[in-house]
């Protein structure tokens, strides 16, 4: 099909040739149909190296920020994982894939029951989703053994440091509203260790401890 070809070219020249070298992400990136997870009149290019609108101010993600985050979080299959900004449903997809179950978190309703209904059609019954602050994350379900944050706030969301679990990791943009560094953080018995991973632009991160709407 003509999408399978074109999932296929995106893993080989957007993620393989950038450095995504972990077998189990590039396997998820080359089964998940992102194409599912755009407005239909822009199928043809859900592949492409790009983001792309999904209503509601929001984007689906590049194809290689997703596989960087994802790669990032380091996850075997066992794992509980948060994810704050629920959006498309596209990474959301992918961490199933990648983790045993995962709890993710959207503000916008409308957005988050769109999400939950194609997330349901696609047969992912580990996700669980709840509409929310996702800044403030999911304390009912913590710990959590991975943190991901799909929108760039002005500093990590502190509630979300106490939610993950001994060797977790946490993984999220962090600057002001035009650039960010994707941050990785882990919880160590030592202490928190902190690392850039690269350069990234997302969307804002708003809650309470986000920035304001």
């Amino acid at each position: 099909m003509m999408f399978d070809r074109a999932r296929q070219r995106m893993v080989e020249d957007q993620l393989m040739a950038r450095g995504v070298s972990d077998p189990r992400v590039l396997h998820a990136m080359a089964r998940v149909p992102r194409h599912e997870f755009v407005e239909e009149a822009l199928r043809h290019r859900a592949y492409q190296e790009c983001s792309l609108p999904i209503g509601y101010g929001q984007t689906i993600s590049h194809p290689y920020t997703v596989a960087l985050m994802t790669e990032a979080l380091e996850l075997e299959g066992h794992e509980r994982v948060l994810e704050v900004g629920t959006g498309s449903g596209y990474q959301t997809a992918v961490l199933a894939a990648l983790c045993a179950n995962v709890f993710t978190v959207e503000r916008l309703a409308p957005l988050a029951m769109r999400t939950r209904k194609l997330l349901d059609q696609q047969g992912l019954y580990n996700v669980a989703l709840q509409i929310g602050d996702g800044t403030i994350g999911w304390k009912a379900e913590a710990p959590f053994d991975a943190i991901v944050v799909t929108a760039g706030g002005p500093e990590l969301p502190r509630p979300l440091l106490s939610q993950l679990r001994r060797g977790g990791r946490l993984v999220a943009p962090v600057g002001d509203g035009e650039s960010q560094s994707l941050v990785r953080l882990r919880v160590e018995a030592s202490g928190i260790q902190e690392e850039v991973i690269a350069d990234c632009r997302f969307v804002k991160l708003l809650g309470r401890f986000g920035f304001a709407q």
